[in-house]
């Protein structure tokens, strides 16, 4: 399993449009083949800044999803809203307690 983190920097103005698109979108995109986990985050201090925070069967899945007609439609429609280039993580766990 692979989990993905994906901060998006938004434009104070765009905040409530971005999350209309969420709220559209997310079960979607957790309906995903391989999407087994998805959540929003928002800064505590900086309130433009959010989170995607999701889980993935495997790299395959999400690349699956990320060719996916959703997906380019969703970050097509996200990506005009941003303040700064969207930044993103694929992780493993290493350890848990």
């Amino acid at each position: 399993m692979i989990k993905r983190i994906v901060k998006l920097t938004l434009r104070e103005e765009a905040i409530a449009e971005f999350l209309t698109i969420f709220e559209e979108s997310k079960t979607k995109i957790k309906a995903s083949e391989g999407c087994l986990h998805l959540e929003l985050l928002r800064g505590a201090k900086h309130t433009n800044i959010l989170f995607t925070y999701s889980f993935w069967e495997n790299e395959a899945a999400l690349d699956a999803y990320r060719r996916s007609g959703l997906f380019k439609e969703t970050w097509k429609k996200t990506k005009a809203l941003f303040a700064e280039r969207a930044e993103a993580w694929s992780v493993e766990v290493v350890s848990e307690v």
